[in-house]
């Protein structure tokens, strides 16, 4: 793929110079990657990113999507690097002061260095928070630049991201892979670092805290998992150390931003948000937002929070100021803007509406405000008519317009290609601090957009010094500094259990899955026999009557609409793993990646057919019904186990861990005893009994103590003493008990919501409840009771400790009364 973004080679015969990858600095040149090299290098990135969970559009109909990365580096020039971190500052000074004047003294409006209807008609100007200061000194803390190679060669921009810059925390991961499925070439580079720029952006959040915070309270607010970079949002809070928080996890009491914690609420003092201005307020911004907290601006107002970037900050991505900077440039800092915008005409100028509505066939057309439709228009792409009603349209709110001169111009002709490099600068040290590369995107057509397909590739900046080689690619910062507060909010906690539950239900539907499977290839032949009598309960056992479906064993190991199938329970897991990245090990996310590759290629193998139903006798090919399901049920299972060791031994054992901790007790207390009721209530005779120990025993993982510790022939009462009694085992319902006891002694309230069952276990004697003529009803009663038991112990740890408040109501504000408001 031609890459437009590294350093320009220009042409013998003056025509545009064509940027190709340049391995020219490598030490030996040999060692440059050929063709096959980098196919292999993609589909290893390919999967390591899978591995680590990265995904992109979580926001669409369809749900997230793999983010692509080619890994061929984009690279750049030691001494263009420095020229063009210098026009990075510039620039970043510039829109700062630009943004300090639009909500104080506004002279540059009235002295028309900037036409007012291009600011305070902008949707991005919030009179809510007009006259507002961050502490610090800067009011821009952060902001990324888009930019792209003109034909000459040369860098100019043509947007400015500063509501809330996204695409950091996929920089950084872009580096960490590249680094591994490049290492050759990744070791002899000599590549400036962009872990310096996290540092930098940390200290930024703290210089701007209020002054009475001598150690401040940072949180990263998200939008929440259906955020379309929800992703980027969690890596960079693990990166930062900070909680990953949703608007219903804070609230506003007398004038101060707590964070509600399990154990009580802790203070808040700055916000790094990642939720657009407009909805960060109910009650000052936008009416009926679930994403904000009400009573944010008047916290801001008080001085008792900081919020980064600043409430308003998205009046500078107006396109309409990028025609304007060149003389604000020379007024603000009485220099030249060091790097050149797009030529960008804002049509509510009479002279450039004029200019743009004469050259709708050539420019870029561009809504002022960010996200509205229809959006960037190609103009050259429309037909005549389209270009008329286009035309009118922007006659009729000229002010909403702008034209721009592309970048890059795709006519429709296949090959044609765009790129896009986003740089990023956080305020620092009096000045800004730019990251040494940023994302470089590329797409086959002139709109690049990650949502529309684009490449991402790593930006590499050489370096003369050595020494920089070297690149940290760890995930946490500095993992000395990670977060004051110890508590966790609701939210976290309930997503921390859910996380617990569906691994653990995932693990105990493949291990019972693969006892069928081992006994179906043995026994679906003859129905009649012992060992088929007993594989008949073992699949009645397979759904609750409450949910069964009838489903085939390929259902119930693949296909996640089915909902009580490994694949649904593996599905859930992933979904609430990726909601609470921020508190978990990025070694978690592997695992459960080689799973979904695992299911995906045994579901391409062969569809099931809607014939294959579970009753034994019913298959024109009854081979069909388990045919690759062992391996796969195994390399599961395998993969699991990789997540609970992680959880285990990666983990501190806070209050989040004892929530994950026991979501997997309480699930495999339920399973225990709800397996026993399915199997080994009803009496049945000695031979089809003897197959349904030995069958229940191995589904818990127990098979070998059992042996080891039983005479040959034991039956249902060792099977009791083992699942239900044994505190050392594992797999048995005390053991559980014992673990959640322990787990929610350190939460506070639910020390003895499971004392009743407790009791019941520490009350029954498996010799007595395993005695039966017909039925053991007595262990029936008693597994039922449990069984109840378990289930309210957990509605009662969820109604305690998971119950949050509606999203976007106000508290009672008694220091400011008169300007309480309810609103839905």
């Amino acid at each position: 793929m031609t890459d437009l973004l590294s350093s320009p080679r220009p042409a013998a015969d003056g025509s545009p110079p064509e940027h190709r990858p340049d391995w020219g600095w490598l030490a030996d040149p040999a060692d440059a990657p050929d063709p096959a090299t980098l196919a292999r290098a993609r589909e290893d990135a390919e999967r390591l990113l899978a591995d680590h969970g990265v995904t992109y559009g979580a926001d669409r109909p369809e749900g997230a999507g793999p983010w692509r990365l080619d890994p061929a580096p984009v690279t750049v020039d030691e001494a263009e690097w420095s020229d063009l971190d210098a026009a990075l500052v510039q620039r970043a000074e510039l829109l700062d002061a630009v943004l300090q004047d639009v909500y104080g003294a506004r002279r540059l409006l009235t002295d028309s260095l900037l036409p007012p209807t291009s600011v305070v008609a902008h949707p991005g100007f919030l009179r809510a928070v007009d006259g507002l200061r961050l502490p610090g000194g800067r009011e821009l803390v952060l902001t990324a630049t888009d930019l792209v190679r003109d034909p000459a060669g040369g860098w100019r921009a043509v947007a400015d991201r500063t509501q809330a810059p996204s695409g950091a925390g996929y920089a950084m991961e872009g580096r960490r892979v590249v680094s591994q499925v490049l290492a050759n070439v990744y070791r002899q580079a000599s590549i400036q670092r962009i872990g310096p720029f996290f540092h930098a952006m940390r200290a930024a959040l703290r210089d701007v805290a209020p002054a009475h915070a001598e150690q401040p309270r940072i949180v990263l607010l998200t939008s929440g998992p259906a955020s379309e970079t929800a992703f980027d949002q969690a890596y960079l809070a693990s990166m930062l150390g900070l909680p990953l928080v949703e608007g219903t996890d804070l609230l506003v009491r007398d004038g101060r931003v707590w964070l509600r914690a399990l154990d009580g609420l802790e203070p808040v003092d700055v916000v790094l948000r990642r939720v657009d201005a407009e909805w960060c307020d109910p009650l000052d911004l936008r009416t009926g937002s679930r994403l904000g907290v009400p009573g944010l601006v008047r916290s801001l107002r008080a001085g008792n929070v900081s919020v980064v970037n600043p409430l308003g900050a998205s009046v500078l991505e107006n396109p309409a100021l990028l025609a304007y900077l060149p003389r604000l440039a020379r007024t603000i800092l009485d220099q030249d803007l060091a790097l050149p915008s797009a030529p960008t005409w804002w049509c509510g100028e009479p002279a450039s509406l004029s200019h743009v509505l004469a050259h709708l066939d050539e420019l870029v057309v561009l809504p002022t405000v960010r996200r509205t439709a229809p959006g960037l228009i190609q103009g050259w792409t429309l037909d005549a008519a389209a270009r008329e009603q286009l035309a009118a349209r922007i006659a009729a709110e000229p002010w909403a317009w702008a034209g721009q001169e592309p970048g890059h111009r795709s006519d429709g002709v296949g090959g044609s290609q765009a790129a896009m490099l986003r740089t990023y600068a956080v305020a620092h040290r009096g000045s800004y601090a730019v990251m040494a590369g940023g994302l470089a995107r590329v797409a086959g057509s002139a709109v690049v957009s990650s949502s529309s397909g684009a490449v991402a590739k790593d930006v590499w900046v050489l370096s003369s010094q050595t020494e920089q080689a070297a690149e940290d690619t760890s995930l946490e910062i500095s993992a000395g500094s990670r977060r004051q507060g110890a508590g966790i909010s609701p939210r976290t906690a309930e997503n921390l259990w859910w996380m617990g539950r569906y691994a653990e239900r995932a693990e105990d539907r493949a291990r019972l899955l693969r006892v069928v499977v081992d006994r179906w290839d043995d026994f679906h032949a003859r129905p009649r026999s012992a060992g088929g009598r007993a594989l008949s309960v073992l699949i009645g056992g397979l759904e609750p009557d409450d949910e069964r479906t009838g489903a085939s064993l390929r259902e119930l190991t693949l296909e996640a609409r089915t909902a009580t199938s490994v694949a649904s329970a593996l599905r859930r897991l992933g979904s609430s793993a990726a909601t609470v990245r921020d508190q978990l090990s990025s070694d978690t996310f592997g695992p459960l990646a080689r799973i979904e590759r695992v299911l995906r290629a045994e579901r391409g193998r062969r569809r099931p057919s809607p014939d294959e139903a579970l009753d034994l006798g019913r298959l024109d090919d009854p081979r069909l019904a388990t045919a690759g399901l062992r391996p796969v049920l195994d390399q599961v299972l395998e993969a699991l186990h990789a997540v609970a060791g992680i959880a285990a031994e990666g983990l501190v054992r806070d209050v989040g861990w004892r929530f994950l901790d026991a979501g997997r007790r309480i699930e495999r207390a339920q399973h225990v005893v709800e397996h026993l009721q399915a199997t080994l209530v009803e009496h049945r005779p000695p031979a089809v009994e003897g197959f349904l120990v030995d069958a229940v025993v191995l589904s818990h993982d127990s098979s070998i103590t059992f042996r080891r510790r039983y005479n040959s022939g034991a039956g249902v009462a060792a099977v009791l003493d083992l699942l239900l009694l044994d505190r050392t085992n594992p797999r048995a319902l005390a053991f559980q008990l014992d673990r959640l006891q322990d787990d929610l002694g350190t939460v506070p309230g639910a020390e003895h919501l499971l004392s009743d069952v407790a009791d019941l276990v520490a009350e029954l004697d498996p010799a007595t409840v395993a005695e039966a003529d017909g039925r053991r009803d007595r262990l029936g009663e008693a597994l039922e009771s449990m069984s109840w038991r378990l289930r309210s112990a957990a509605d009662e740890i969820q109604r305690v400790h998971f119950a949050r408040p509606g999203p976007s109501r106000a508290l009672e504000d008694p220091w400011d009364a008169a300007d309480e408001v309810d609103r839905p």
